[in-house]
């Protein structure tokens, strides 16, 4: 019996080619889920590490309100951000997730909020170990920070002193509208519209404040002739 030829290009299977086909399979299967387990374990740390951000950055904000020194609680969370950024090194695809980008943001947040009350200058993403978009974004949030101390001012009487917050606030919100770019490079447009809102709110407490404040001095001196 005459056996059939494959024709060129066509190729003979048969079992035992398949079995060497898979024979490596196990070991590309093991290799790929080290890999994953090793990506696990990162991702367990970072969002521990994320949360510790989290908390000390809030821990610095609040102490700043309170008169606290920070400077321990500053170096503690600057420490904890370096120690992130080198644990994710090997791992980008998880340093621009959202819990990473988020904690990074309140850090910023905490550090150019400081940097501010000491009249200093602001430090840069580099010096932070930053991406720019975590960085903006923590700029944002220190529109409302500051508006905390503004209101604290002026309930004080000290309407110079907030009038000062405001103008940092205004030349925040002036850096922060050059960048007119699609939310899906950042997602700014909320911060700058919140930002806008609360300076204009403060701008009308302040210039309520000034107004009593000219009034009463007005009062005081038209007491003292009688």
């Amino acid at each position: 019996m005459t056996r059939a030829r494959s024709s060129p290009g066509q190729r003979s299977y048969n079992g035992m080619g398949h079995a060497r086909g898979v024979k490596n399979l196990d070991d590309v299967i093991s290799h790929i889920e080290s890999r994953l387990d090793e990506k696990d374990e990162v991702r367990e740390l970072t969002i521990k590490s994320s949360r510790t951000i989290a908390r000390l950055s809030g821990s610095v904000i609040q102490g700043m309100h309170r008169g606290h020194d920070v400077a321990a609680a500053l170096q503690e969370t600057r420490e904890e951000v370096l120690k992130l950024k080198s644990l994710l090194q090997d791992h980008p695809d998880l340093y621009h997730t959202g819990i990473v980008e988020n904690a990074m943001q309140e850090a910023c947040e905490a550090f150019l909020v400081h940097s501010i009350l000491d009249a200093e200058p602001l430090p840069s993403p580099k010096e932070l170990g930053v991406t720019d978009t975590a960085y903006l974004l923590g700029l944002g949030d220190v529109v409302g920070e500051l508006r905390r101390f503004a209101l604290e001012h002026l309930r004080r009487g000290d309407v110079k002193l907030a009038s000062s917050f405001l103008e940092m606030m205004e030349r925040i919100l002036d850096a922060l509208m050059r960048f007119d770019y699609p939310t899906a490079l950042i997602a700014l447009k909320r911060k700058q519209d919140v930002a806008r809102s609360l300076i204009e709110k403060t701008r009308g407490e302040v210039a309520v404040a000034a107004r009593s404040q000219d009034l009463a001095e007005k009062l005081d001196a038209v007491r003292a002739k009688l």
